[in-house]
């Protein structure tokens, strides 16, 4: 149940809902939390990516970092909504497997223009993805916060997005209380203000704030990352579904349990209620364990391809680009894929190891010099800029020696494909820029 439950608990409380589901409780408490349960229509806007394999479900799930109400002690003169946790779970199609991706909140993206609160649009920019979240919820709109911040994920992954879901600070925290604590061992002693939490190390059963401040402390804690609380706060889940199945077996546990599970939940309306949430449930909790992988985007520090910026990750390439598709065409990673991805985390060929050479086949001046600013932008290294016979699409061209180095920037390129070229020039990977070209590069 392990992994199940830390699946079932971060799609909304669903293990809650599994549990009522058994529990014979009566149609009043149904109703209301049912009731509690605040659905919203979500409308994102602009192109979108294509459904690539009917019948799977991506879902997105946010951790929300609201600082309105009984929240706003944990920020000062923060006026929008935050998001401090998001993933995607991924239900194949076929119900027989799945796949929980996590995304560093400060993974370095293209944030696409979005509606904020006043009704006006935001400019494409680069910054750290949590910042969608932000934007479209700059006036405490969740509505607008979810569409700004699917758009992002969709353009970034090019993953379809179907659902999603969010649950606030308070709402973790009242489900925490409901099952009287949960246990963690911290091999070290946390002191973090910013988390609001002082524990010793050492084995400890933790609620209220300090269980909140356990899954939200980051620069006390290891090197200071993001990644680091994603493993801590994946931890905590798991024990929080454990325990969540072991305990839940009085009516007035599993009621005060529930309840403050449905009061945090956000769904976009074809989740709103028990009963499509229960469906969802009901289509992962048969999937055995060793199919139900874990995952967070292969990353590395920014600093390695721009050195003054130590702040933030950026998305390695090509695997992040192969582990997108494969989710967006249904296929399965798995334990072996997930391996893959562990050895190939350990030398990451940088952007800034990749030697580019631009060359404009649009016929329109500054192209290739615009091209070239963008990727430098990103980290990359450009050698040389000029031009080339007139061309319908861009292309990336590459000699024997830079397959590698290609695909790191093809897959920046959505549909564009490396090839190698015995005439390519060598020590450096041909970007030739066609009419296709995007003005914004992810």
């Amino acid at each position: 149940m392990t992994r199940r439950g830390r699946v079932l608990a971060w799609t909304g409380g669903v293990l809650g809902v599994l549990l009522l589901g058994t529990a014979g409780v009566g149609a009043w408490v149904y109703q209301h939390l049912d009731g509690n349960i605040h659905g919203v229509d979500i409308g994102v806007d602009g192109a979108r990516p294509v459904n690539l394999s009917p019948g799977s479900k991506n879902i997105l799930v946010v951790g929300s970092d609201s600082r309105a109400g009984a929240n706003a002690k944990y920020g000062r003169n923060l006026t929008t909504m935050q998001s401090d946790t998001l993933m995607v779970l991924h239900i194949a199609a076929d119900r027989k497997w799945a796949t929980a991706l996590s995304f560093p909140r400060d993974s370095w993206v293209q944030i696409p223009a979005c509606t904020r609160g006043n009704g006006s649009k935001s400019s494409p920019h680069h910054f750290k993805i949590n910042e969608a979240f932000s934007i479209g919820g700059d006036s405490g709109d969740i509505r607008k916060a979810a569409a700004c911040t699917i758009k992002t994920v969709e353009k970034n992954t090019g993953l379809r997005i179907d659902h999603f879901t969010s649950v606030d600070f308070q709402g973790f925290k009242g489900m925490v209380n409901a099952l009287g604590g949960i246990e963690v061992c911290p091999k070290h002693a946390i002191h973090d203000k910013k988390a609001h939490l002082d524990m010793d190390a050492g084995c400890q059963n933790v609620r209220d704030e300090k269980a909140l401040g356990y899954v939200r402390t980051r620069y006390s804690v290891g090197d200071g990352s993001d990644l680091g609380r994603i493993g801590r706060q994946q931890e905590f889940m798991k024990a929080l579904g454990a325990k969540a199945q072991s305990k839940l077996t009085s009516p007035g546990e599993l009621y005060d349990f529930l309840n403050s599970a449905t009061k945090s939940l956000t769904t976009d309306n074809a989740l709103a209620g028990i009963k499509p949430l229960y469906d969802l449930a009901a289509t992962v909790k048969d999937i055995p364990t060793d199919r139900l992988t874990f995952l967070t985007v292969p990353n590395y520090y920014r600093e390695a391809d721009v050195p003054t910026d130590k702040a933030n990750v950026v998305w390695q390439y090509p695997q992040a680009g192969r582990l997108f598709s494969d989710l967006a065409h249904d296929r399965e990673i798995g334990a072996a894929g997930k391996q893959k991805l562990a050895e190939a985390a350990k030398n990451p060929v940088t952007a800034h190891a990749v030697r580019v050479r631009v060359l404009n086949g649009t016929g329109v001046p500054g192209r290739a010099a615009s091209a070239a600013d963008q990727l430098r932008g990103l980290g990359f290294t450009v050698v040389g800029t000029g031009n080339a016979p007139a061309t319908d699409k861009t292309t990336v061209s590459y000699p024997a020696a830079l397959k590698t180095q290609s695909e790191v920037l093809s897959s920046r390129l959505p549909g564009i494909k490396a090839t190698e070229s015995a005439g390519a020039a060598p020590g450096a990977v041909t970007l030739t820029i066609g009419p296709d070209f995007p003005a914004e590069m992810p």
